[in-house]
Order: structure tokens, then sequence, then C-alpha cells
């Protein structure tokens, strides 16, 4: 009994001084609130968020968390900007109010994060647009003086980092803007706006490399997430997308310097009353020759879907539209796999490649997409330039060559 106490002492002694040896060191808090900032709803904030971030980044020994506490603190434009010293925790439990008037936003995006690595944000708080008072303005398809609208929050050469947790409301333009960001992590977010809310984009990227979304909720009046050009290795999961437009790919090809789209994978993820689900969309006058290839779509549920499955490689959403021949997008090697649910239009499946770069190697694994709109009768296929196979249940009946 006594040799055991003597060798439970001599553990407990030999575990604090191998504690001691190795301290802990914990991240150094700066909250808004000790910077100026304040709570009321109506004083710009601006000054004493950039301020914070400055001391933030700085600090060279041990990480540091910028703390928003509970509060809606009123924020005109702001850019953080590193390379900062350490990792930066940024804990979002407040409400960041945005001006209501876009003019008051200087800026393309109303908060962003620049040249930054290892950037974790999280929290319980709200990122309010205050989108409403912009919405009517944009009408940038037919009126060539519309205003600039600011984006809600940006990411630009930002990686290693993640987002987890907060809400997105009533973006004047898109919620979340990703461009050349690399190893992200988008988790248990929520984005929200009216779905008659023009171009309130839940989350757009391009030129992004291995971007992971997860259980993520996006409800806007236009993409829920839209994959631009040179972006690659992405992976989306548990995704509730409704209302908007589904997760796109695009629109691909109008312009001259893009760059190839690989490797996606959608899966165990949910649409519900969006105008389409799955949706690649490339312009029928091409201005480059890029690649869409390596894509996987499994286990999707429809819901009172327009178009659940839509490849359009004659996207043209203003008419009239130049029309000086096929896509040169080439898509290839996509597979789709349980695919089911409901579709409101009568074309469940729309498959329409380009004449003069075919779809190639396009796989259709169980598929099934009842009709259950207004007009009666079965759901159908449309079938244009594409070259794949088929097998398993295929509801509508499938019409690849």
């Amino acid at each position: 009994m006594a040799i055991a106490s003597a060798f439970k002492a001599l553990c407990l002694s030999l575990l604090f001084v191998a504690a001691a040896s190795h301290p802990t060191v914990r991240s150094k808090v700066f909250n808004v609130r000790r910077y100026g900032a304040k709570s009321d709803g109506k004083t710009d904030n601006a000054n004493a968020f950039t301020n914070v971030w400055k001391s933030a980044c700085a600090r060279k020994s041990g990480n540091s968390k910028i703390y928003v506490p509970k509060g809606t603190f009123y924020l005109g434009g702001v850019e953080f900007v590193g390379p900062c010293k350490n990792q930066i925790e940024f804990v979002i439990d407040g409400t960041l109010m945005a001006p209501s008037n876009p003019k008051d936003i200087k800026q393309d995006t109303w908060i962003n994060f620049r040249y930054i690595n290892y950037l974790f944000i999280s929290g319980s708080g709200t990122l309010d647009g205050q989108g409403k008072q912009s919405w009517p303005l944009n009408d940038c398809h037919k009126n060539t003086n519309c205003p600039k609208l600011a984006m809600t929050m940006g990411f630009a050469f930002v990686n290693n980092s993640r987002i987890n947790g907060i809400t997105s409301l009533n973006s004047k333009m898109g919620h979340f803007n990703f461009f050349s960001v690399h190893h992200f992590n988008i988790t248990d977010v929520t984005i929200t706006a009216p779905g008659d809310s023009p171009n309130t984009d839940g989350i757009k990227m391009g030129l992004c490399s291995n971007i992971h979304i997860s259980n993520t909720q996006i409800g806007t009046g236009d993409d829920c997430i839209a994959i631009l050009s040179g972006s690659s290795n992405l992976d989306i999961s548990n995704v509730n997308c409704g209302p908007g437009h589904g997760i796109s790919v695009g629109s691909l090809g109008k312009n001259k310097d893009e760059k190839d789209v690989k490797g996606l994978t959608v899966r165990d993820t949910i649409f519900n009353g969006t105008s389409d689900g799955i949706r690649i969309k490339t312009w029928e006058s091409s201005a480059s020759k890029i690649v869409v290839s390596n894509f996987v779509y499994e286990n999707i549920q429809m819901i009172n879907v327009g178009k659940p499955i839509n490849i359009d490689q004659k996207y043209c959403p203003h008419p009239p539209c130049e029309k000086n021949g096929e896509s040169h997008v080439q898509i290839q090697d996509l597979k789709l796999k349980n695919i089911y649910g409901t579709s409101t239009e009568k074309v469940a499946m729309n498959l329409q490649c380009s004449k003069s770069f075919p779809c190639k190697n396009v796989e259709l694994i169980d598929i099934n997409l009842k009709h259950n709109g207004v007009k009666g009768g079965p759901s159908t296929a449309v079938c244009e330039n594409i070259n794949g196979s088929a097998r398993g249940k295929m509801v509508p009946q499938h019409c690849l060559n």
C-alpha cells in the first residue's frame, strides 16, 4: 500500500514537472469595446475595429483573439490586412450592422480580409448587410449606370483558415466572396436573404482550391454556391439550399483568361424550391477554351426544383446575346449518382452540351426525378452533344448517346 502511494506521488510530481516545462500559451483577448467600439447600432466603429486588428495582428508572442461581444455594432467598410505575426481568432457573438445606404460603403466588400494565414472566424453572431434598400438598384443588366453594391464579407489570398457558426443576413450583393483562397473550411454557417433579392449569391469562389463546405444552410435570391474560373478540389456536403438558383459552376467561358475548373464533390445535400439544383453554365460564344472535369454529385434530394439537373452550354441570361458559335468549354468526367426527388418543370434532366466540344464520359447512376408541376405528365430528359453511360433506376428515361 505504501509502495503504491509513493508510486502515485512520483507520477503526480513527474506530471507537474512535464506540465511546467511545456506551459500553455493562451491567446491574448482583444475586446473591441476596450478599443472604443460602441454597441449602440449607430456609431461607426470602423476605426475601433481597424485598431483592434492592427494590435492583434502585430502581436509576436502567442496567438490573438479578437472578441466582439453581444450587442449591435454599426460598421462602415473595413479591411483587415495581413500578413500577421501569429494566428488570429475572430469571435463574433454580437451583430455587425452595415450602413443601409449603399453609398456609405466606399469599397467593393463591406468586411474584407486579405493576405492572411491561419484566420479562424467563429461565434453565434450575425453579419447584417441591410440589403433591402439596395436591391431595387440592382438592375445592371439594363442600366449601365447602376451603382456598385458591396459584398458582405470577402477573403482574398487567405490560406489555412476557417469560418464557423456565424450568420450572414440580407447582403446587398453576394454574402461571402473568395478569391485566390486555399485550404479553407466553412462549417455550420447560415446564409439568408429573400428569394427575390437580386444577385445575393451565398458563397462565390474563383481561383480557389481545397475548399470544404459542410453543414451549412443557404437561402438567397441567386446561386447558393457559385464556382468560378480556376477553382479545384472542392468538397461540399450536408448543405441545405433554398430558395436560390442551386449550386452553380459558372458561368464560364465569357472572358479570355479563364482557367480550368476541376475536382468537385457535392454530396448529401438537399435543394428545396430552387430554380436549379445541379447546374453547369457556359457562354454560347466563348472567349476561352477551358476544361471542366472530375465532378461527382452523389446522394442529392430535390424538393420541387425547377431544373434538378441542368447543363446549359447555351447560357444567355439577358437576350439578345452575341451568337458567334458554340461554347468552347469542354465538360468531361461527370458522375451523377442517387439523385432523387421532384421537379416543377417537365424537363427534369437538361443536358445541353456544346456541338464543338461535346460532353464526354458523363455517368448517370440511379436517377429518380418525378415531375410535380402544374402541367401534367411524366418528367423528361433533353440531351444534346453528350456521350456517356447510364445504369440503375432511370426516371426520366435517359437520352445519352
